[in-house]
């Protein structure tokens, strides 16, 4: 018998994309494709919820498919280290599962694990990220786990951001300037800037088209039914995690597909 999935967030950019690899894949049933406008209890008997929503939704939409048994991949964006910390006690207390996924684009998961392995090595440090008018959030939810895991991987030591405190130098998450763009004719972007001595190392990442994400919808929608607690990334499920991660999430042993 097929896995049952309910899409929430169907109508978006990302949920139409999601539905569509669903509705491709036959061992997979898409049972709800969920709005705004949905009841709170459609999809309710879904196997995998999966959530790309919307931020200020996410959290309660999360929160009542963990009560019903389900486990849920997580796309929306604005899942910051103090949501995720609020979600590792809601996942342990109802015993569920569930996959949080900042980026589900290959280039984009690889690029941010390559900042991560860079960050120790360079002691400036700063982000541009661009996306289409339509994107609701800023910075976006790459950019905000990309810093965050710069800033793990430096081990507390200070990242230089000199006038940081000027709105022009960009937000400051974790210590590093993320400056936002938000333009037609753009997808997403995103490039880190490693400065040292004489010399300066750029991260890119260009998505051309929501063809990117195909690939990492597939293999969160593969790994999910063997998943147990919290993973965060998809770097998790493709099992190219850096050491450092793995010694802040210790919850998702069976994550790697």
């Amino acid at each position: 018998m097929p896995t049952r999935v309910a899409v929430s967030g169907a109508t978006g950019r990302l949920g139409s994309l999601v539905c569509e690899v669903v509705d491709a894949d036959p061992e997979l049933d898409l049972i709800a494709r969920l709005s705004s406008r949905s009841d709170p209890e459609e999809g309710a008997s879904a196997d995998i919820l999966v959530d790309v929503s919307h931020p200020e939704a996410s959290a309660d939409i999360v929160s009542r498919a963990l009560d019903r048994g389900q486990r849920v991949i997580v796309g929306t964006s604005g899942w910051s280290a103090d949501r995720l910390d609020w979600l590792t006690g809601r996942v342990a207390e109802a015993e569920g599962a569930v996959i949080v996924v900042p980026n589900f684009s290959l280039g984009s998961v690889i690029g941010t694990a390559l900042a991560q392995f860079t960050a120790p090595y360079f002691d400036a440090v700063e982000i541009i990220e661009a996306h289409h008018p339509q994107k609701v959030d800023s910075p976006s939810g790459t950019a905000v786990r990309t810093a965050e895991l710069i800033a793990e991987a430096r081990a507390g030591r200070p990242i230089d951001a000199p006038f940081a405190e000027q709105a022009a130098r960009g937000e400051s998450v974790a210590g590093v300037s993320v400056h936002s763009l938000r333009l037609a004719g753009v997808v997403a972007k995103q490039e880190v800037r490693f400065g040292g001595p004489g010399e300066v190392l750029t991260i890119t990442h260009d998505t051309h088209s929501n063809d990117a994400y195909r690939a990492g919808i597939r293999a969160a929608l593969g790994a999910v039914s063997g998943v147990s607690g919290l993973v965060v990334g998809l770097d998790r499920v493709l099992g190219i995690a850096t050491p450092a991660r793995d010694v802040q999430d210790d919850s998702s042993d069976g994550a790697s597909a």
